[in-house]
């Protein structure tokens, strides 16, 4: 059995996708294309999921709170899951996972997971409760962020988390600095976010 959030130690499964976006229509800043049946994001929740900003500025943006970032656990990861993004595959081994829950205030608003070489891991992330945003744009470094994938996903623990039911709306996406890849992340929102947002998807009439 998983512990709570407050209790981790170790890396969690990877959430379940129970929906994905056609990597076409991500690329286009698209939920799904005009083909298809899936869900269609709300303008907000696009700009979010689908653009190419902070997670951590829009949290603190939205709520007027400084994001905490409380660390699950960062450990080597031998054996990569099948629910990983693809991209994961493109990173240098030995690869290290690190996850995280991110709260403004008392409210916990988004869970995150991210791989790594471990060599870039060991000079980019040794600040652990910083996000990391703030620790690869030290120095006004150039940094470069391709939104690759948007789900929907569900797990038990995130429930738990979030204090809200799901299913979540969820993004990954990779870093770049000088054309190559430095890591590659996958965000997890809580629904509490409509409460500045607006509802996530549009409603069919």
């Amino acid at each position: 059995m998983l512990s709570s959030p407050q209790q981790a130690t170790e890396l969690w499964p990877s959430p379940q996708p129970l929906w994905q976006a056609a990597p076409e229509a991500v690329a286009a800043g698209l939920c799904s294309d005009a083909s298809s049946d899936g869900p269609q994001l709300s303008g907000p929740w696009r700009l979010l999921l689908l653009g190419d900003g902070s997670p951590t500025r829009h949290l603190q943006s939205l709520t007027g709170q400084p994001v905490q970032v409380e660390v699950i656990a960062m450990q080597a990861d031998q054996q990569v899951a099948s629910e990983a993004p693809q991209e994961v595959e493109e990173l240098e081994p030995p690869l290290l996972r690190r996850q995280v829950w991110l709260r403004c205030g008392p409210l916990t608003l988004a869970w995150a997971e991210s791989w790594w070489n471990q060599q870039q891991a060991e000079r980019h992330l040794q600040a652990r409760n910083q996000p990391i945003w703030t620790s690869l744009t030290a120095n006004r470094a150039e940094l470069y962020r391709e939104v690759d994938g948007l789900a929907r996903v569900q797990a038990p623990w995130l429930e738990d988390g979030f204090g809200m039911a799901g299913p979540y709306w969820s993004r990954h996406y990779r870093f770049f600095r000088g054309g190559r890849e430095l890591t590659v992340i996958r965000e997890v929102f809580s629904p509490l976010l409509e409460r500045w947002l607006g509802p996530a998807e549009h409603k069919t009439p």
